[in-house]
């Protein structure tokens, strides 16, 4: 059972304006760790603007959000990351003539210091890519792509790469995960073994899932948020929104 220990980011009210379009609307949502908290809504409902604003990708108009009880409104998407949290985007970002292996290792990579100057650095180097590179194994593995991992990037199925970009996100070693549908474009079994991967994450992470497969997100989600027009329209349990009545009305229609 969470706790009040467990919630490593909460946004309060955040807002996004573009000039005279409101986006996103006083949005509140916590992440817990151990639990998957899914995002739903038809499209420009200003999901993927909410992960990109608790990403820092976008500067919020208004409102606040904290990443393990710390204020993080207004820092840049590096800082934040390096703080523990990781994302992946609608389309795939992965350098496709790079193998899987140098794909992960690159983003395990990108997390180290540089090195101060010293006439011994290379004993330091020999460490340093040996820490890097246990940190892209770990994440090859967890992502189930060890098999795969010589594999050219942009030779790899859709569903390969975008397990791929995950990997990438989970060499940079984050605690929060804010996942941008993970599953678009996939057939049945890549989608299964996407929902398999992101259960197997669970345990140790906070996620975040804006997702569109409603199968899915009632196979997953622990808790459920449905975003219209910039708004939350409900959030809670995904049985007690599923039986909600605005929610059917505006979104999950009868068949749902």
């Amino acid at each position: 059972m969470t706790n009040v220990h467990d919630l490593l980011l909460r946004s309060n009210k955040i807002t996004k304006r573009f000039g005279g379009l409101t986006a996103v609307n006083e949005v509140s949502v916590d992440l817990r760790l151990g639990e998957i908290h899914a995002v739903i809504g038809p499209n420009g409902a200003g999901k993927s603007t909410l992960a990109n604003l608790l990403s820092g990708d976008l500067p919020a108009t208004s409102g606040h959000v904290a990443l393990n009880g710390q204020d993080i409104t207004g820092w840049t998407p590096e800082k934040i990351s390096r703080h523990g949290l990781g994302r992946s985007y609608q389309k795939t970002n992965i350098f496709g003539s790079f193998t899987v292996w140098d794909n992960v290792r690159l983003s395990a990579q990108s997390r180290s210091q540089p090195l101060p100057f010293n006439p011994l650095a290379w004993l330091k180097q020999a460490d340093h890519m040996r820490d890097v590179n246990e940190r892209a194994e770990r994440a090859i593995e967890l992502a189930g792509l060890h098999h795969r991992k010589n594999a050219i990037a942009g030779a790899a199925s859709h569903g390969e790469q975008r397990q791929l970009e995950i990997a990438m996100t989970l060499a940079t070693e984050p605690k929060v995960l804010l996942l941008d549908e993970p599953l678009a474009g996939m057939g049945l079994a890549e989608a299964e073994s996407m929902v398999q991967l992101l259960l197997r994450l669970k345990p140790l992470h906070a996620m975040m899932l804006v997702e569109h497969d409603i199968d899915a997100i009632f196979a997953l989600a622990d808790q459920l948020t449905v975003m219209v027009n910039g708004q939350v329209i409900a959030s809670g349990l995904p049985a007690t929104v599923r039986a909600d009545e605005a929610v059917q009305a505006a979104y999950l229609g009868e068949d749902h």
